[in-house]
Protein backbone atom coordinates (compact mmCIF):
# COMPACT_ATOMS: atom_id res chain seq x y z
CA UNK A 1 0.00 0.00 0.00
CA UNK A 2 1.41 3.48 -1.08
CA UNK A 3 1.96 5.29 2.10
CA UNK A 4 2.07 9.47 2.16
CA UNK A 5 6.10 9.91 2.86
CA UNK A 6 8.11 12.88 2.74
CA UNK A 7 11.86 13.46 2.69
CA UNK A 8 13.54 16.16 3.60
CA UNK A 9 17.02 17.44 2.02
CA UNK A 10 18.49 20.34 1.32
CA UNK A 11 21.73 20.53 -1.07
CA UNK A 12 24.17 22.81 1.60
CA UNK A 13 24.20 19.93 3.82
CA UNK A 14 26.44 17.95 1.54
CA UNK A 15 28.73 20.88 1.28
CA UNK A 16 30.01 20.52 5.23
CA UNK A 17 33.33 19.90 4.44
CA UNK A 18 35.89 18.70 8.08
CA UNK A 19 39.04 19.15 5.38
CA UNK A 20 41.33 16.61 4.65
CA UNK A 21 41.53 13.68 6.57
CA UNK A 22 42.54 10.08 5.47
CA UNK A 23 39.26 8.28 6.50
CA UNK A 24 38.92 9.34 9.81
CA UNK A 25 42.80 10.42 10.56
CA UNK A 26 44.39 13.68 10.13
CA UNK A 27 46.83 14.19 7.20
CA UNK A 28 50.53 14.69 8.69
CA UNK A 29 53.26 12.56 10.09
CA UNK A 30 53.10 8.95 8.86
CA UNK A 31 49.44 9.47 7.17
CA UNK A 32 49.49 10.67 3.54
CA UNK A 33 46.84 12.64 1.22
CA UNK A 34 44.32 10.63 0.35
CA UNK A 35 43.23 10.91 -3.79
CA UNK A 36 40.32 12.80 -3.03
CA UNK A 37 38.85 14.61 -0.20
CA UNK A 38 39.40 11.34 1.98
CA UNK A 39 37.40 11.74 5.20
CA UNK A 40 34.70 8.85 6.32
CA UNK A 41 31.71 11.63 6.96
CA UNK A 42 32.05 12.30 3.24
CA UNK A 43 28.54 14.18 1.11
CA UNK A 44 28.88 11.60 -1.10
CA UNK A 45 26.82 8.31 0.21
CA UNK A 46 24.09 11.24 0.87
CA UNK A 47 24.06 12.48 -2.24
CA UNK A 48 24.47 8.80 -4.15
CA UNK A 49 21.19 7.81 -2.08
CA UNK A 50 19.28 11.01 -3.43
CA UNK A 51 20.44 10.25 -6.79
CA UNK A 52 19.65 6.89 -6.70
CA UNK A 53 16.45 7.99 -5.39
CA UNK A 54 16.17 10.45 -8.34
CA UNK A 55 16.96 7.87 -11.64
CA UNK A 56 15.20 5.01 -9.93
CA UNK A 57 11.80 7.10 -9.86
CA UNK A 58 10.93 6.20 -5.77
CA UNK A 59 11.69 10.59 -5.60
CA UNK A 60 8.82 11.01 -7.98
CA UNK A 61 6.75 9.40 -5.54
CA UNK A 62 7.55 11.51 -2.29
CA UNK A 63 6.89 14.95 -0.76
CA UNK A 64 10.29 16.38 -1.45
CA UNK A 65 10.79 19.38 1.25
CA UNK A 66 13.19 21.35 2.91
CA UNK A 67 12.95 23.32 6.15
CA UNK A 68 14.69 26.13 7.68
CA UNK A 69 17.56 25.67 9.41
CA UNK A 70 16.60 25.53 13.52
CA UNK A 71 17.26 28.88 15.50
CA UNK A 72 19.33 29.17 18.52
CA UNK A 73 15.98 29.22 20.73
CA UNK A 74 15.79 25.47 19.42
CA UNK A 75 19.28 24.39 20.23
CA UNK A 76 19.10 26.43 23.54
CA UNK A 77 16.64 23.75 24.50
CA UNK A 78 19.74 21.39 24.09
CA UNK A 79 23.10 22.78 23.91
CA UNK A 80 24.43 25.58 26.76
CA UNK A 81 25.30 29.03 25.20
CA UNK A 82 28.86 28.32 25.75
CA UNK A 83 29.25 25.45 23.39
CA UNK A 84 27.33 26.96 20.64
CA UNK A 85 29.54 29.88 20.72
CA UNK A 86 32.50 28.30 20.48
CA UNK A 87 31.56 26.23 17.82
CA UNK A 88 30.40 29.54 15.84
CA UNK A 89 33.49 30.94 16.48
CA UNK A 90 35.18 27.23 14.91
CA UNK A 91 32.94 27.41 12.21
CA UNK A 92 33.82 31.44 11.47
CA UNK A 93 37.60 30.60 11.18
CA UNK A 94 36.90 27.67 9.25
CA UNK A 95 38.55 25.44 11.24
CA UNK A 96 39.49 23.86 14.43
CA UNK A 97 37.72 21.11 16.91
CA UNK A 98 34.92 21.69 19.59
CA UNK A 99 35.11 18.20 20.53
CA UNK A 100 36.66 14.41 19.79
CA UNK A 101 36.87 13.22 16.20
CA UNK A 102 34.54 16.21 15.21
CA UNK A 103 36.86 18.32 13.10
CA UNK A 104 34.86 21.79 11.91
CA UNK A 105 35.42 23.19 8.47
CA UNK A 106 33.82 26.54 6.73
CA UNK A 107 30.11 27.07 8.03
CA UNK A 108 29.52 24.34 10.06
CA UNK A 109 27.67 26.01 12.35
CA UNK A 110 25.62 27.52 10.02
CA UNK A 111 24.77 23.97 8.10
CA UNK A 112 24.24 21.84 11.61
CA UNK A 113 21.71 24.15 12.04
CA UNK A 114 19.96 23.19 8.70
CA UNK A 115 20.49 19.63 9.50
CA UNK A 116 18.72 19.44 12.89
CA UNK A 117 16.21 22.12 11.20
CA UNK A 118 15.54 19.16 8.67
CA UNK A 119 14.71 16.70 11.38
CA UNK A 120 12.65 19.12 12.78
CA UNK A 121 10.56 19.55 9.88
CA UNK A 122 10.50 15.76 9.31
CA UNK A 123 8.93 15.76 13.01
CA UNK A 124 6.50 18.25 12.58
CA UNK A 125 5.00 17.24 9.37
CA UNK A 126 4.61 13.52 10.96
CA UNK A 127 2.16 15.17 14.20
CA UNK A 128 0.67 17.62 12.13
CA UNK A 129 -0.96 14.68 10.00
CA UNK A 130 0.96 16.12 6.85
CA UNK A 131 2.16 12.61 5.85
CA UNK A 132 2.73 9.27 7.35
CA UNK A 133 6.10 9.06 8.30
CA UNK A 134 9.24 11.34 7.00
CA UNK A 135 13.09 10.55 6.57
CA UNK A 136 15.71 13.09 6.92
CA UNK A 137 18.49 13.38 5.12
CA UNK A 138 20.57 15.25 7.98
CA UNK A 139 24.27 15.85 7.47
CA UNK A 140 26.25 16.71 9.42
CA UNK A 141 24.82 13.68 11.84
CA UNK A 142 23.68 14.69 15.20
CA UNK A 143 23.40 11.17 17.45
CA UNK A 144 27.10 11.40 19.34
CA UNK A 145 26.60 14.85 20.48
CA UNK A 146 26.54 16.09 23.59
CA UNK A 147 24.81 18.96 25.33
CA UNK A 148 28.38 20.37 25.48
CA UNK A 149 30.77 18.98 23.06
CA UNK A 150 30.83 17.66 19.62
CA UNK A 151 31.74 13.99 19.16
CA UNK A 152 32.32 11.92 16.63
CA UNK A 153 31.51 14.24 12.93
CA UNK A 154 28.28 15.28 15.29
CA UNK A 155 28.12 19.37 16.34
CA UNK A 156 24.52 19.20 17.09
CA UNK A 157 21.82 16.41 18.64
CA UNK A 158 19.10 16.56 15.62
CA UNK A 159 16.96 14.43 16.84
CA UNK A 160 16.82 15.83 20.68
CA UNK A 161 16.61 19.17 18.94
CA UNK A 162 13.40 18.25 16.80
CA UNK A 163 11.99 16.20 20.10
CA UNK A 164 12.42 19.51 22.31
CA UNK A 165 10.83 21.74 19.90
CA UNK A 166 7.78 19.18 19.31
CA UNK A 167 7.37 18.69 22.74
CA UNK A 168 6.86 22.78 23.09
CA UNK A 169 4.93 23.60 20.13
CA UNK A 170 2.60 20.30 19.28
CA UNK A 171 2.72 19.49 23.19
CA UNK A 172 4.30 15.93 22.14
CA UNK A 173 4.71 13.74 25.55
CA UNK A 174 6.18 9.71 25.17
CA UNK A 175 8.94 9.83 22.34
CA UNK A 176 11.00 6.46 21.75
CA UNK A 177 14.22 6.44 20.23
CA UNK A 178 15.34 3.40 18.07
CA UNK A 179 19.15 3.96 17.39
CA UNK A 180 20.36 1.33 14.55
CA UNK A 181 23.33 3.07 13.74
CA UNK A 182 26.52 1.10 14.64
CA UNK A 183 27.83 3.04 16.70
CA UNK A 184 26.42 3.66 20.43
CA UNK A 185 24.07 6.82 20.67
CA UNK A 186 25.96 8.55 23.30
CA UNK A 187 24.43 11.82 22.31
CA UNK A 188 20.95 10.83 22.82
CA UNK A 189 21.73 8.99 25.79
CA UNK A 190 23.40 12.09 27.80
CA UNK A 191 20.29 14.44 26.79
CA UNK A 192 17.93 12.05 27.80
CA UNK A 193 19.22 9.48 30.56
CA UNK A 194 17.40 10.94 33.53
CA UNK A 195 14.10 11.47 31.78
CA UNK A 196 10.89 9.05 31.73
CA UNK A 197 9.04 10.29 28.65
CA UNK A 198 11.68 9.73 25.98
CA UNK A 199 12.96 5.58 25.40
CA UNK A 200 16.31 5.12 24.40
CA UNK A 201 17.49 2.32 22.27
CA UNK A 202 20.55 1.81 20.97
CA UNK A 203 21.89 -1.37 18.75
CA UNK A 204 25.41 -1.21 17.89
CA UNK A 205 28.91 -3.19 17.69
CA UNK A 206 30.37 -4.22 21.06
CA UNK A 207 33.17 -2.24 22.09
CA UNK A 208 33.59 -0.24 18.65
CA UNK A 209 32.65 3.41 19.25
CA UNK A 210 33.12 5.15 21.37
CA UNK A 211 36.04 2.78 21.81
CA UNK A 212 35.65 -0.13 24.29
CA UNK A 213 31.61 0.64 25.16
CA UNK A 214 29.62 -1.98 25.86
CA UNK A 215 26.49 -0.33 28.04
CA UNK A 216 24.25 -2.91 28.95
CA UNK A 217 24.46 -1.90 32.76
CA UNK A 218 23.43 1.74 31.90
CA UNK A 219 19.71 1.68 32.38
CA UNK A 220 19.10 5.39 32.78
CA UNK A 221 19.36 7.80 35.80
CA UNK A 222 16.80 8.48 38.36
CA UNK A 223 13.70 9.57 37.47
CA UNK A 224 15.21 8.02 33.55
CA UNK A 225 16.23 4.72 35.08
CA UNK A 226 15.14 2.09 33.36
CA UNK A 227 14.26 4.09 30.09
CA UNK A 228 17.64 3.70 28.69
CA UNK A 229 18.64 0.37 26.86
CA UNK A 230 21.82 -0.86 25.24
CA UNK A 231 22.35 -3.63 22.97
CA UNK A 232 25.54 -4.65 21.84
CA UNK A 233 26.06 -7.25 19.36
CA UNK A 234 29.32 -8.91 18.67
CA UNK A 235 30.69 -8.02 15.08
CA UNK A 236 29.47 -10.04 12.75
CA UNK A 237 26.28 -9.99 13.88
CA UNK A 238 24.66 -9.87 10.50
CA UNK A 239 20.64 -9.86 9.29
CA UNK A 240 19.32 -12.32 11.15
CA UNK A 241 20.60 -11.54 14.57
CA UNK A 242 19.85 -8.11 14.02
CA UNK A 243 15.69 -9.01 13.53
CA UNK A 244 16.26 -11.40 16.22
CA UNK A 245 17.36 -8.00 18.73
CA UNK A 246 14.37 -6.43 17.34
CA UNK A 247 11.98 -8.84 17.38
CA UNK A 248 12.80 -10.27 21.25
CA UNK A 249 14.21 -6.67 23.27
CA UNK A 250 13.32 -3.40 20.65
CA UNK A 251 9.51 -4.36 19.87
CA UNK A 252 8.91 -5.53 23.43
CA UNK A 253 10.21 -2.80 24.88
CA UNK A 254 8.63 -0.31 22.81
CA UNK A 255 4.94 -2.20 23.10
CA UNK A 256 5.51 -1.95 27.00
CA UNK A 257 6.60 2.20 27.30
CA UNK A 258 3.62 3.46 23.88
CA UNK A 259 5.28 6.07 22.78
CA UNK A 260 3.39 8.81 20.54
CA UNK A 261 5.89 9.18 18.57
CA UNK A 262 9.05 6.66 16.72
CA UNK A 263 12.21 8.61 15.47
CA UNK A 264 15.03 5.87 14.39
CA UNK A 265 18.49 7.12 14.12
CA UNK A 266 19.02 5.71 10.72
CA UNK A 267 22.97 4.99 10.54
CA UNK A 268 23.64 2.54 7.88
CA UNK A 269 27.17 1.89 9.03
CA UNK A 270 26.49 -1.67 9.88
CA UNK A 271 26.20 -2.53 6.26
CA UNK A 272 28.89 -5.31 5.50
CA UNK A 273 30.91 -3.29 3.40
CA UNK A 274 31.28 -0.25 5.45
CA UNK A 275 35.02 0.52 6.44
CA UNK A 276 34.00 1.67 10.29
CA UNK A 277 32.17 -1.41 11.39
CA UNK A 278 32.04 -5.13 10.79
CA UNK A 279 28.71 -6.18 11.09
CA UNK A 280 27.59 -7.73 7.84
CA UNK A 281 24.02 -6.34 6.80
CA UNK A 282 22.87 -5.46 3.43
CA UNK A 283 19.98 -3.65 2.03
CA UNK A 284 17.09 -6.31 3.31
CA UNK A 285 18.24 -6.15 6.29
CA UNK A 286 17.61 -2.35 6.53
CA UNK A 287 14.55 -2.38 4.69
CA UNK A 288 12.84 -5.40 7.53
CA UNK A 289 14.44 -3.48 10.38
CA UNK A 290 12.07 -0.31 8.89
CA UNK A 291 8.88 -3.08 8.05
CA UNK A 292 9.06 -3.65 12.14
CA UNK A 293 9.40 -0.20 12.86
CA UNK A 294 6.74 1.31 10.79
CA UNK A 295 4.24 -1.68 11.63
CA UNK A 296 5.53 -1.36 15.53
CA UNK A 297 4.49 2.72 14.95
CA UNK A 298 0.81 1.62 12.89
CA UNK A 299 0.13 -0.34 16.54
CA UNK A 300 1.29 2.37 19.12
CA UNK A 301 1.06 5.72 17.58
CA UNK A 302 -1.06 5.59 14.44
CA UNK A 303 1.73 5.32 12.76
CA UNK A 304 3.59 8.26 13.60
CA UNK A 305 7.70 7.47 12.40
CA UNK A 306 10.41 9.94 11.62
CA UNK A 307 13.61 8.08 9.84
CA UNK A 308 16.86 10.55 10.42
CA UNK A 309 19.54 9.80 8.86
CA UNK A 310 22.63 9.15 11.03
CA UNK A 311 26.09 7.94 9.98
CA UNK A 312 27.36 5.12 6.64
CA UNK A 313 30.57 5.60 4.96
CA UNK A 314 30.60 3.29 2.37
CA UNK A 315 29.44 5.51 -0.49
CA UNK A 316 29.06 2.31 -3.13
CA UNK A 317 26.87 0.85 -0.76
CA UNK A 318 25.08 3.40 1.67
CA UNK A 319 22.45 4.25 -1.09
CA UNK A 320 20.87 0.75 -1.75
CA UNK A 321 20.61 0.61 1.54
CA UNK A 322 18.99 3.63 2.12
CA UNK A 323 17.39 3.41 -1.17
CA UNK A 324 15.01 0.12 0.32
CA UNK A 325 14.53 1.84 3.61
CA UNK A 326 12.98 4.83 1.98
CA UNK A 327 10.99 2.23 -0.43
CA UNK A 328 9.37 0.62 2.36
CA UNK A 329 8.81 3.85 4.36
CA UNK A 330 6.04 4.95 0.92
CA UNK A 331 4.83 1.21 0.24
CA UNK A 332 6.81 1.41 -3.45
CA UNK A 333 8.78 -1.13 -4.66
CA UNK A 334 11.12 0.03 -7.80
CA UNK A 335 13.13 -1.56 -10.42
CA UNK A 336 16.34 -1.40 -8.44
CA UNK A 337 18.39 -4.50 -7.39
CA UNK A 338 21.15 -4.52 -4.90
CA UNK A 339 23.84 -6.02 -6.91
CA UNK A 340 25.86 -7.22 -3.78
CA UNK A 341 23.43 -8.46 -2.13
CA UNK A 342 24.21 -11.91 -3.01
CA UNK A 343 27.55 -11.59 -1.58
CA UNK A 344 26.92 -10.32 1.38
CA UNK A 345 24.38 -12.90 2.04
CA UNK A 346 26.35 -15.80 1.35
CA UNK A 347 28.36 -14.18 3.93
CA UNK A 348 25.97 -14.11 7.17
CA UNK A 349 27.04 -16.15 10.13
CA UNK A 350 26.37 -19.95 10.35
CA UNK A 351 26.90 -22.93 12.69
CA UNK A 352 28.30 -22.35 15.78
CA UNK A 353 29.00 -18.96 15.73
CA UNK A 354 25.15 -18.45 14.44
CA UNK A 355 24.19 -20.36 17.98
CA UNK A 356 26.29 -18.50 19.67
CA UNK A 357 24.76 -15.81 18.83
CA UNK A 358 21.02 -16.50 19.11
CA UNK A 359 21.54 -17.33 22.47
CA UNK A 360 23.46 -14.14 23.20
CA UNK A 361 20.60 -12.15 22.06
CA UNK A 362 18.12 -14.39 24.70
CA UNK A 363 20.92 -13.61 26.99
CA UNK A 364 20.64 -10.06 26.87
CA UNK A 365 17.05 -9.59 26.18
CA UNK A 366 16.88 -11.71 29.72
CA UNK A 367 19.40 -8.81 31.48
CA UNK A 368 17.69 -5.68 29.68
CA UNK A 369 13.74 -6.46 31.02
CA UNK A 370 12.93 -3.82 33.75
CA UNK A 371 9.80 -4.18 35.24
CA UNK A 372 9.91 -0.18 36.37
CA UNK A 373 10.69 1.17 33.07
CA UNK A 374 10.87 -0.85 29.99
Amino acid sequence: MTRKTAFFFDEQCFWHSAGLHALTLPIGGWVQPPAAAGFAESPETKRRLKNLMDVSGLSSQLQLRSAPAAQEEDLLRVHPIDYLERLKAASNAGTGSVGTMAPVGPGTYEIARLSAGLAMGAVDAVLAGEVDNAYSLSRPPGHHCLPDQAVGFCFLANIAIAIEAAKVHRNLGKVAVVDWDVHHGNGTQAVYEQRSDVLTISLHQDRCFPAGYTGTEERGIDEGEGFNMNIPLPPGSGHATYLQAMDEIVLPALERFEPELIIVACGFDANAVDPLSRMQLHSETYRALTARIRLAAERLCNGRLVLVHEGGYSEAYVPFCGHAVIEELAGVKTNVEDPMLPFIEQQQPSGAFAAFLETHVKDLASQLVNPNGC
